[in-house]
This record gives C-alpha cells, structure tokens and sequence, in this order.
C-alpha cells in the first residue's frame, strides 16, 4: 500500500468519516485555515488515479468521493510501515521507546499486556 502525505492522509480522514462526500464538504470539513478548494480537488483525484485510496459516483458534473481503502487496513499498513523504519521491525523497541520517553505510563502498559492476553485466548 502506497504510504500518503500529510495532505493526503489528512483528506482520507475526513473520508473515512463521512463515507462519502463531494470535494466541497471535505472542504467544509477541514480545519481553519481552509485550503483553496481547486487543492483538495487535486489532491483527491490523486488519491483516485495515482494512489488507488478513493473512488468517485457521478453526480452531473460533479464527483462524489468515497474511500477504497478502509482506515484499519490504512493503519495497520502505516504502523508496520513506521515500526520497520523506525524500531528495525522490532514492536517491543517501539514500545519501549514510548515507556523510556513517559509516553506510556505503567497503568496504560499493563492495560496493553492484558488487552493482548484477552486476544491470545
């Protein structure tokens, strides 16, 4: 899975929480200061032709967008992506790292040892 730029990452969210959406109410939904909307025009059709993330129905002249690719399989691709370029592969260097930098307190990672012994069962 190709690996999205902030922008781009930041307009897939916006999809992923409307589920479908004209290039207008994504930009409805972005934070101030609003990007032009011929920007998110693009970027959405990059998303589309290049990155294969969103589809589109015709409406008219007008493109309702909708994501291809869902937010959890998005995640799980990043987050394997950032642990093998990060932490060698290694999810127990990252969660060390995160614990070394108070990031993870004790409580939060004794609730993740339990969450994952609830899995494991």
């Amino acid at each position: 899975m190709k690996e999205l730029t902030k922008a781009q990452e930041e307009i897939m969210h916006v999809l992923w929480e409307l589920e479908t959406a004209f290039v207008k109410d994504i930009v409805a939904k972005l934070p101030d200061p609003k990007p032009a909307y011929n920007t998110v025009s693009t970027i959405v059709r990059i998303l589309q032709d290049e990155k294969g993330f969103v589809g589109h129905e015709t409406h008219g002249k007008f493109h309702k967008y909708y994501p291809l690719i869902s937010k959890e399989a998005y995640t799980k691709s990043f987050m394997k992506g950032f642990v093998k370029k990060y932490f060698s592969g290694s999810y127990q260097q990252m969660i060390s790292f995160f614990t070394k930098e108070d990031n993870l307190s004790v409580s939060e990672l004794e609730n993740l040892i339990n969450e994952l012994k609830e899995r494991k069962s």
